[in-house]
């Protein structure tokens, strides 16, 4: 017999559009020395040694993002999540769910 989640399929898309329409808020709370410049959110990476922001953002638009000094990036929020926290995209995608209030699960 197979459990309920090993049916369900986690809905990366309607988390991520969750996350989208709160993405200012997120990125305030997890890269707090960041700042909007345009459609971006620019701040230091903390994965790294990051001296200065500039290299590493975030568009505030689509969730894509990248660190333009190390060539990491991902395509949305919780790619980012996962980057930042260094959670499996499955992970990322229920604190992110969690976060933002909505079932992780596709219906």
């Amino acid at each position: 017999m197979q459990s309920r989640n090993s049916t369900l399929k986690i809905d990366f898309d309607g988390i991520n559009r969750a996350a989208l329409r709160c993405l200012p808020a997120l990125l305030a709370r997890w890269l707090p020395d960041g700042r909007r410049i345009g459609h971006e959110w620019t701040a230091r990476n903390p994965q790294r040694a990051d001296q200065r922001a500039g290299s590493f953002r975030i568009n505030l638009t689509s969730g894509k993002w990248a660190d333009f000094a190390t060539k990491d990036r991902g395509g949305d929020v919780v790619s980012l999540l996962a980057y930042l926290t260094g959670e499996n995209q499955a992970d990322a995608a229920c604190t992110l769910a969690s976060i933002v209030g909505v079932d992780i699960y596709e219906h």
